[in-house]
């Protein structure tokens, strides 16, 4: 499929995992990609994987940001799709018992921030054009609650979804579609360290997932495209859920 032929896509956080798959699930459907993230060699290594360009970024910092969207739009003229996906779960973000000011900061900074200073930045471009699709990447943790939490995580997604529900609806009728992406658990390096650290907690939470399994990244890249394509032109303001049951269950099969 060629759902975004001559799209231009900015993608933060696009050297690795679910930004990574998306970079080249939007590279096959024909868009421009961007890649943008912190890590230069990832980052420039994604980016040219998919014959786009890659912008070092601190998506926490404001003028990194502003410079992500501006060196886009002088490259390719417009800024079509924003996949705002950066984002970081430390493990000093545990419990609110024992998670401290500073870790929550830096994950509040990290994964809610940068997504209200990546939306400030890239509406302009899309108003001026009178379209525009944005991912925001929440979680499933935004619609339920967990017992073994990572509390600063948990709000920060928590503060997505709400954040893009009230973008989706002010920019609807400027042609501006926004929506908060939730995945499930996905298998990640982050995910699989944690299966070799901890077998028995990984398994605490895979035991919950219906389909039995967690997510591959590619997955998660396919929900992205579908949301930035014009087969999504009615969906908006939306939480859009890709966890394979998880939010749906109170028990799981056997």
């Amino acid at each position: 499929m060629q759902r975004l032929q001559d799209r231009v896509a900015v993608i933060t956080g696009g050297g690795s995992g679910i930004g990574l798959a998306t970079a080249h699930r939007f590279a096959q459907e024909g868009a421009k990609v961007v890649v943008a993230d912190l890590d230069e060699e990832a980052g420039a290594k994604a980016a040219g994987e998919v014959g786009g360009l890659f912008v070092k970024a601190d998506v926490a910092n404001e003028d990194d940001v502003a410079r992500m969207y501006r060196t886009a739009f002088e490259e390719f003229g417009s800024v079509d799709v924003a996949f705002n996906n950066a984002g970081i779960s430390p493990p000093d973000d545990d419990s609110i018992l024992e998670t401290g000011i500073d870790a929550w900061r830096r994950v509040q900074e990290v994964n809610l921030t940068s997504v209200y200073l990546c939306c400030k930045h890239v509406i302009p471009y899309m108003r001026r054009q009178g379209r525009g699709s944005i991912i925001n990447t929440a979680s499933f943790v935004a619609v339920m609650g967990s017992a073994t939490s990572q509390i600063s995580y948990t709000a920060s997604k928590g503060g997505v979804l709400a954040m893009s529900r009230e973008l989706g609806v002010q920019f609807a009728r400027e042609g501006i579609r926004v929506n908060a992406l939730c995945p499930g658990p996905v298998d990640t390096p982050l995910l699989r360290e944690l299966f070799a650290k901890d077998p028995e907690r990984a398994q605490r939470r895979l035991v919950h997932v219906p389909i039995g399994r967690f997510a591959r990244a590619e997955e998660i890249a396919a929900a992205v495209a579908f949301l930035a394509s014009d087969d999504a032109s009615f969906i908006t303001a939306s939480e859009f859920l890709v966890d394979g049951g998880i939010s749906g269950a109170y028990v799981t099969p056997l």
